[in-house]
């Protein structure tokens, strides 16, 4: 009983506090509020740009490394079936239709 009354005592002290108050103690007290910016600045700058960077290179140097051979059509029952026709154009092609790439459902448009 002295147990729930001491936990009903602390309940209403915290309460009582503003929601500022209740915050502030959550915040991160290790840097203080400008040496936090300047930790997120400092990895802004020093990781997730070089990041960015060295991703661009690297699908710079994939892309110009060669063509790819187009996988060989097989007609599955599953794939490519067209209840009603698309809106747009003769309805058979999608909205992002490529020739070389996105076979139709009778096979690829050039063979």
């Amino acid at each position: 009983m002295a147990a729930a009354a001491a936990s009903l005592f602390r309940l209403s002290g915290l309460l009582g506090r503003s929601g500022a108050q209740l915050r502030r103690p959550m915040s991160s007290g290790a840097h203080g509020e400008e040496g936090s910016a300047r930790l997120w600045k400092a990895l802004t700058y020093f990781v997730a740009l070089p990041g960015v960077g060295v991703s661009m290179l690297n699908v710079f140097l994939k892309s110009h490394h060669g063509e790819h051979e187009r996988p060989e059509f097989v007609a599955y029952p599953h794939l490519r079936i067209r209840s009603k026709p698309f809106p747009w154009g003769d309805g058979n092609h999608t909205l992002f239709h490529n020739s070389q790439v996105n076979p139709l459902p009778t096979g690829y448009e050039d063979e």
